[in-house]
């Protein structure tokens, strides 16, 4: 398994985490540590980093936004946590954008269209793969970040594509 890069956000201060769970280790902002976690989150759990047990309990979780309420050894924090497909919205501006106002599906990167999985008038959910795009020697689902209505397949299986290019336009 290759290690996962998240950003995290603990009450608003941000840190870079790069995490192999196989691994049981990786590096927060460059630092490198192992981990483990003994219990389960229900009841709450110990969260050994580098040989050091702290008691962590979730009090409150929000799982699609991947917000949390945490309370380690008697402190609390708030935490968001960012993945790559986040990050990926992030770059493209996408972030803070609602279904009534995403009007596209930009490439990410430049690449070659693998596969379209949906055409025009297909009403569509949120996280549902639209297409398949390869970067790098690297297949990339591209998903849907709301409930909306495809209006238009701006690009062609086979295609090459730039940053930034129309891929798929949706009906407000």
């Amino acid at each position: 398994m290759a290690s996962e890069k998240f950003q995290i956000t603990v009450n608003s201060q941000s840190f870079e985490l790069e995490a192999n769970a196989l691994k049981k280790s990786g590096s927060l902002n460059g630092e490198d540590y192992t981990l483990d976690l003994l219990g389960n989150a229900e009841k709450g759990f110990s969260l050994i980093r580098n040989n050091k047990s702290y008691e962590v309990q979730v009090l409150e979780a929000d799982y699609e936004q991947k917000e949390f309420l945490i309370e380690i050894d008697g402190q609390s924090y708030h935490v968001n946590a960012a993945d790559r497909f986040d990050l990926l919205l992030k770059d493209l501006g996408m972030e803070h954008l609602n279904a009534a106002t995403v009007n596209d599906l930009k490439a990410p990167m430049p690449g070659l269209v693998l596969e379209v999985k949906v055409a025009p008038g297909d009403s569509i959910k949120k996280g549902q793969a639209l297409m398949v795009l390869e970067a790098m020697k690297m297949e990339n689902v591209l998903k849907a970040e709301a409930d909306c209505l495809i209006k238009s397949i701006d690009c062609t299986i086979g295609a090459a594509v730039e940053k930034g290019q129309v891929l798929i336009s949706f009906q407000a």
